[in-house]
């Protein structure tokens, strides 16, 4: 009885230690870096078996939040961080570490049908902002321009309204008649069912259902990204409270990798290094 006492508390043991060992991490924020995320974890998990990382997006503000909140391991933000959010976090024991993992561009989509191929930064604007309604004033069909923008709690939106409604030295809003998407995803389905709509997306989001638009001439890709030639270009951002340890600091470099840059090439992003 002793015999089966002691080996049934080695067993015990055995199995507790293992699920000491088991490793967990929580991710949190955008949806633009989302996908990059999800094929580099699944990777991730695979080579070291155990580890269990969670996702969910939201957007950057939520990610960010997250970080301040103490609720994630990595914010997952397709802008930089504010002033605010920083203090914030660190006044809560988080100083923010920022990883730059990646470069996208925001680019202009319309509906395949429409003849438009290039608007400048302050024809979207003007756009963006409702001074501009019709195609015809831009080269297209006579018809009204349905306006499709990404939420505020979104970094891609944030990033637009830096470097397009703020271009100029201008500070103008998008209007209240835009219609409000909570993903990039949902900016790509909507476009592609409305011959008269324009939204915006991060490069990892194009497909055949969708025609980008160059801005002044330049079409946003890997090669404008990273000369700096493509006037709404941002970074892909990954924030830990403090220099990551652990399973963590795992993922962060894993996606810092060449294996990880070659994931971030396939899914259409700007490697830090092409």
């Amino acid at each position: 009885m002793k015999i089966k006492i002691v080996a049934l508390a080695a067993a015990l043991t055995l199995c507790l230690s293992g699920l000491a060992f088991a490793g967990s991490v929580e991710v949190k924020g955008s949806t633009t870096v989302l996908p990059l995320m999800q094929k580099s974890a699944e990777a991730f998990m695979a080579q070291n078996k155990g580890v269990n990382v969670s996702i969910s997006g939201g957007g950057s503000s939520e990610g960010a939040k997250a970080l301040i909140d103490g609720t994630c391991d990595i914010a997952m933000m397709s802008r930089d961080m504010k002033d605010k959010e920083i203090e914030a976090a660190t006044a809560n024991g988080r100083a923010p570490k920022l990883f730059v993992v990646a470069y996208d561009c925001i680019v202009p989509i319309v509906h395949p049908g429409n003849a438009v191929k290039d608007l400048s930064v302050a024809q979207l604007q003007d756009i963006y902002a409702g001074k501009i309604t019709n195609w015809k004033d831009v080269g297209g069909a006579d018809a009204q321009i349905v306006v499709i923008s990404r939420d505020t709690s979104s970094g891609t939106y944030d990033c637009w309204e830096n470097k397009v409604m703020h271009d100029g030295g201008k500070k103008e809003r998008v209007f209240p008649g835009a219609l409000l998407q909570a993903s990039n995803g949902a900016v790509v389905q909507a476009v592609s069912k409305n011959k008269l709509a324009i939204g915006y997306i991060g490069l990892g989001y194009l497909n055949k259902e969708i025609k980008q638009v160059s801005v002044g001439g330049v079409m946003g890709d890997a090669t404008t990204a990273l000369n700096k030639t493509y006037p709404v270009s941002r970074g892909l951002n990954l924030y830990t409270p403090g220099e990551p340890k652990g399973d963590a600091k795992g993922l962060v470099d894993f996606m810092l990798s060449p294996a990880g840059q070659k994931l971030a090439d396939e899914i259409g992003f700007v490697p830090l290094k092409k």
